[in-house]
Parts: C-alpha cells; sequence; structure tokens
C-alpha cells in the first residue's frame, strides 16, 4: 500500500514534468521516452532545463549523468538486500532511486526490506510514467504547473519518506548534514548543484547501516 501511495504522489510530479518537457520543445513521445529509460526525476529535469535554455544535447547529458550519480550511492547500500540472477538484478537496478531506497531501507526485517524495495520502485515507475504522459499529452488542458501545486508534490514525498529515518542515528545524522550543507553551497554554486553535493552526506546514513548490519551478523 506504501508503495502505490507514494506512486500515486509521485505521478502528481511526473504530470508536472510531462507538461514542463513539452513546454520546454520536447515531444511528447521524447518526454515519455526520458521517463521509461532514464528514470530519475532530478536527472530528467535537469536535462530538460539546459534544452529549455538553447543548450546542446551533450550539456543535457551531462548534467542528467551528474544527477544521476547519486543513484550509485543508493546501490552500495541496495547490492547486500537485492539478490538473485542477473536479469533480476539488471531490473532492480533500474528502480534505484531515491523512494524505493527510503522505503526499504526504512524496514529492520531483511525480507520486508526486499519486499518494499520493489513495491517502491514498481509503484513509483508506473505512476510517474502515466503522470509523464498525462502532462505530456494534456498539458495545454493543465496550464502553469505551479497553479495547481504540481510543482510541491515531489519535495513534499521526500518529506515524507524522510520521516522514519529520523528514528536512527544515521538518519538524523545524514538529515542534519545534507541540510547544512544545502544551506551553506547554495548562495556559492549554480542551481541544482548544492542538492547534489548535500546528497554525499548519504554515505553517514549508508555507514551507519552497514555497520549495524556487520553488528548483527557477529551476534548472529
Amino acid at each position: 500500500m506504501a508503495g502505490i501511495l507514494l506512486g500515486v504522489a509521485v505521478g502528481v510530479f511526473g504530470v508536472s514534468f510531462g507538461l514542463i518537457a513539452v513546454t520546454s520543445g520536447l515531444s511528447p513521445l521524447k518526454a515519455c521516452a526520458m521517463s521509461l529509460l532514464i528514470f530519475t526525476g532530478a536527472s530528467q529535469y535537469a536535462a530538460v532545463g539546459v534544452v529549455a535554455v538553447g543548450g546542446s544535447p551533450a550539456a543535457a547529458i551531462a548534467a542528467a549523468l551528474f544527477l544521476g550519480a547519486r543513484n550509485a550511492v543508493y546501490g552500495l547500500a541496495m547490492a547486500p538486500i537485492l539478490k538473485g540472477r542477473l536479469p533480476r538484478r539488471l531490473l532492480a537496478a533500474h528502480l534505484v532511486i531515491d523512494e524505493s531506497t527510503a522505503l526499504s531501507t526504512a524496514q529492520d526485517n531483511p525480507g520486508m526490506q526486499e519486499a518494499a524495495f520493489w513495491a517502491g520502485g514498481i509503484g513509483v515507475f508506473v505512476f510517474w510514467n502515466l503522470g509523464t504522459l498525462a502532462g505530456a499529452l494534456g498539458g495545454r488542458f493543465i496550464g502553469d504547473p505551479r497553479v495547481w501545486g504540481l510543482d510541491a508534490a515531489f519535495p513534499a514525498a521526500f518529506v515524507a519518506l524522510l520521516v522514519p529515518h529520523l528514528r536512527k542515528v544515521g538518519g538524523w545524522q545524514a538529515a542534519l548534514l545534507g541540510g547544512a550543507m544545502a544551506l551553506v553551497l547554495s548562495p556559492l554554486l549554480p542551481a541544482g548543484i548544492p542538492i547534489v553535493c548535500a546528497s554525499l552526506a548519504t554515505v553517514v546514513g549508508l555507514r551507519s547501516h552497514t555497520s549495524k548490519s556487520d553488528v548483527s551478523e557477529v551476534s548472529a
């Protein structure tokens, strides 16, 4: 159920992306292809933003790759949880995003961690792509996404994902460090880059999660 609810919330944000992508010059087909193949909202928005201001395709790709690099950190955290044969792991790799990782690592039971990952990943993938399609095809009827508050849907979802992790020491340490980094770097760096730098604070949570797993294995 949590995966579906999260997917619906992110799907609303997908409508905003579809609308902005089309108004930036992309065709509905290209906007939908981005959501299907790239499937990471920050990278998609970065690429569309570069295109909107007349940037080259190479610059758009570079911006998307830069923002998407944080998923490599999530992959390190999820690698011990997501097991199986190569095709299954490749599919899982495509679904390693902020939401699926947060839902999974918020669980204490290993079996529940894997189930939460698949529920979150699949739920977000389905509704994000449906939202993109709706926004791309029906953007002219929706108008400015800010009027409907669509631009606030994604940040609200992140806040909801953060709450369960604040019960753990590594969680609130990562949250405080990431917030401080974003606050300090925002006046100094171009828009978007402070958030990417702040995402490195997840290493604190990853170290805490890894240490807890090692202690559990030794105890067993």
